[in-house]
């Protein structure tokens, strides 16, 4: 039977999953390449021969995703895959119908198909958008699991260990997959990170008594979960039913998280919690605080300050604004400077394809070229104070020609019983005590 001619258009994460997992090994299928968005770099670049495996002796290409017609008629596609997250329902159609007008099918593969299963618990921790404060939850839980006396590694994306900041620097990592490990290496957790997720797996589970899963931008998770915790954002009501996978997560969530109900609106607040009842209403809600600190807080009164924030929470994630800009208001910065005009080289170009963003700066980083364009801008901007608000410390990276103070951001349970006692019953259940 001749084999089926797949095209998978991702972002360099769930897309190779999904290859590892349904079609590596498969003759049945031939993946005639993979297609690339949102992370820029990627395309023209090959899934190396040693992880695609002996079916693809020259490796697998990446194209530009903006070519797809041309590639399903010029390789005569079968079926295209959809593999990546954080897109809305509407656009997701769009690319389908897409994929539909040219003969091909277009395929979804389903969560529970692509999970691997772990000999330990998993405890997954997802969310319905970027954005929606996946990382300190991340904290909130890993300092919980310990707090119980458990040992967990945290499994996100051949295998990297990270087990301290330097190894960061050893495996030259970027500014956004430092904003996801340096803050769990700061608590003391090692951190896997990598492509094949199967071996990532098996070597967590040789280290670890229960594996955290943090999936990147609102994913569903890689691996089969004993318990899956989804937070979602009341600063954006309704997207927890709008975008894709999210409203997937809250499906089949074990627990809801509404995050950052100190600064949302009770109206918002309602709303969400409405839609989880609609789309979930076995799933245990819970609400959480995002609490914003800076250190020095006098500091910023009356200042002009430039706000960093998390690139992906602006980008992918949509956000007007995040920790930054709410720290920045809260100490009464007497303005916020508008960095556009002194943006330069892919700064320049993120602000014109992502128009929403006005006075604040997303900490893109996803080459050393992008690194240096960004502390370019920073460097460029007349302002009185530099506002970080990222996960890491930006100062290790780029070097800031003005002072800086850093924002941090926890998450706070204000539900009783609530996450703690939630994940106590968990952990004590797995291992056999009495609750």
């Amino acid at each position: 039977m001749k084999a089926k001619k797949i095209l998978i258009l991702g972002a360099a994460g769930r897309d190779f999953h999904n290859f590892n997992v349904i079609f590596r090994g498969n003759a049945e299928y031939n993946v005639v390449g993979f297609t690339a968005t949102q992370i820029p770099g990627i395309a023209g670049r090959r899934y190396p021969t040693e992880l695609a495996g002996p079916l693809y002796p020259a490796g697998i290409p990446i194209f530009e995703e903006k070519d797809l017609e041309h590639l399903v008629d010029e390789h005569e596609i079968d079926a295209v895959v959809f593999s990546y997250s954080d897109i809305s329902h509407q656009n997701l159609m769009h690319l389908a119908s897409r994929v539909v007008a040219t003969g091909a099918d277009f395929w979804l593969l389903s969560s529970q198909r692509t999970q691997l299963k772990s000999s330990v618990p998993v405890i997954s921790i997802c969310a319905v958008r970027t954005g929606c404060g996946k990382s300190p939850l991340g904290r909130f839980v890993t300092s919980e699991l310990r707090r119980e006396g458990h040992k967990p590694d945290l499994a996100i994306q051949a295998v990297q260990r990270f087990a301290v900041i330097e190894d960061l620097d050893k495996h030259q990592c970027t500014i956004e997959e430092r904003e996801e490990y340096e803050p769990h290496l700061r608590e003391g957790t090692i951190v896997y990170a990598g492509v094949d997720y199967g071996r990532i797996l098996r070597q967590a589970e040789k280290e670890a008594d229960v594996i955290l899963w943090d999936g990147g931008n609102n994913d569903t998770p890689f691996y089969n979960s004993d318990l899956e915790i989804v937070v979602v954002d009341p600063h954006r009501p309704g997207h927890e039913l709008s975008y894709y996978p999210g409203e997937v997560n809250l499906r089949r969530a074990d627990v809801v998280v509404i995050n950052k109900v100190d600064t949302a609106s009770p109206q918002n607040v309602e709303t969400v919690r409405k839609n989880i009842g609609l789309s979930n209403p076995n799933a245990k809600v819970v609400q959480t605080a995002c609490r914003v600190a800076v250190s020095e807080p006098e500091l910023v009164k009356g200042r002009r300050v430039l706000v960093v924030e998390d690139g992906p929470t602006l980008t992918h994630g949509e956000m007007p604004y995040g920790a930054g800009v709410v720290a920045a208001r809260q100490c009464g910065a007497a303005e916020l400077v508008d960095p556009r005009p002194f943006a330069v080289g892919s700064i320049r170009w993120t602000y014109e394809h992502y128009p929403h963003l006005t006075s604040l700066l997303p900490a893109m980083g996803y080459s050393a070229m992008q690194c240096h364009e960004l502390e370019e801008t920073i460097n460029r901007v007349p302002c009185d104070l530099v506002l970080v608000a990222t996960p890491i410390d930006l100062g290790h990276l780029v070097k800031i020609n003005k002072p800086s103070l850093r924002v941090t951001y926890e998450i706070e349970d204000l539900t009783h019983p609530g996450l703690s006692e939630i994940l106590t019953r968990f952990t004590r259940e797995r291992a056999g005590v009495g609750v």
